[in-house]
């Protein structure tokens, strides 16, 4: 294949997710505080509802099949196992129209498996991510990376994404860090930060990567820029979201839901990749975001993070129907 045609190149784990939908439980606490929790009964037969096993998931392939769908020549550098599971994935992934080259497959290695404890339209995800050996193939030049979440092992790998940045001034490069990414610090990966062309993360995530714990929008929107993202942009959940590219901050409401969400996972993903790939399409910031907002309105009504990712047709069609207050606003 010729490198050079890849638009959109995802860099990050790929993981089966098994989604438990629970019949009965309890929530205790609220949201927005750390108790809140989930919980069942101890050393007790527990009844579910259903099982949905999706493959080929993960923030970088959600982002890459998102990429696809929208047209874009999309691949991805990840690791799988030498298991059925990683079987699935790389048909998973094909079947999208993925470009697979770059995802390596680790002999005598289990393919990452998370389980997804559904309730209601949230979830907990049971995680566990396999000690892969992480390189960088040789991926020529494609026009944008789009790099998130690997396991806490996988550092210093950040620093072979950014050497190689370095040495390709002319590759755009998208960061949306994963738990693992935030919780190695901004320090240890400054290089990525200033690199990024776009960085995406949501509220709670920047108040934890600045150490800013009840700072407000605009303050995080401004210390995120300080760390060298040409442009920066905030999820707000249901309340929406918020860029800046040093010079105006503005707003983007969400794109109503047709119906209350189904279940959430794989909503920031959509949001991201969509972004990027209106962007990588010619479209401005906030005609971006406006993308960004249909293709996450549609993902949480499906299972899963990639069943209800739109086709670019799909979504030019929302974006015609969407009210007239469906529109970027400077703040």
């Amino acid at each position: 294949m010729n490198d050079n045609k890849i638009d959109f190149l995802a860099i990050g784990d790929t993981v089966i997710d098994a989604f438990i939908k629970l019949k009965e439980a309890s929530i205790v606490g609220t949201p927005d505080s750390e108790d809140y929790k989930i919980c069942l009964p101890f050393a007790d037969k527990v009844p579910y509802e259903d099982v949905f096993v999706c493959p080929a998931v993960g923030n970088a392939a959600n982002a890459a099949v998102s990429a696809s769908r929208l047209g874009l020549k999309s691949a991805i550098v990840s690791n799988i196992g030498d298991d059925k599971e990683g079987t699935d994935c790389l048909d998973s992934l094909k079947k999208d129209g993925v470009n697979t080259d770059f995802v390596k497959i680790n002999r005598g290695i289990k393919t990452n498996y998370h389980y997804v404890l559904w309730y209601e339209a949230e979830r907990t995800i049971l995680i566990k991510h396999e000690k892969y050996d992480y390189i960088l193939p040789e991926i020529g030049e494609p026009k944008w990376i789009y790099f998130s979440s690997v396991s806490e092992t996988a550092f210093p790998f950040h620093d072979l994404v950014a050497d190689y940045l370095d040495n390709h001034k002319s590759v755009n490069f998208a960061f949306q860090p994963g738990k693992n990414e935030i919780k190695l610090g901004k320090e240890k990966l400054a290089r990525l930060y200033k690199h990024s062309k776009i960085f995406f993360c949501n509220v709670e995530e920047a108040r934890k990567i600045l150490g800013l714990e009840s700072a407000e929008i605009k303050e995080l929107l401004s210390k995120m820029y300080e760390l060298g993202p040409k442009k920066v942009v905030i999820t707000d959940g249901p309340k929406g979201a918020y860029a800046y590219d040093g010079v105006e901050s503005i707003f983007m409401p969400i794109y109503p839901d047709p119906k209350p969400p189904f279940e959430r996972t794989g909503a920031g993903d959509a949001f991201s990749s969509t972004v990027v790939a209106a962007i990588i399409s010619g479209k401005t910031l906030s005609e971006a975001l406006a993308w960004g907002g249909i293709n996450s309105m549609a993902v949480v009504q499906e299972v899963g993070a990639q069943k209800g990712l739109l086709t670019l047709s799909k979504l030019e069609g929302y974006l015609k129907n969407a009210q007239a207050d469906y529109k970027a606003q400077k703040i």
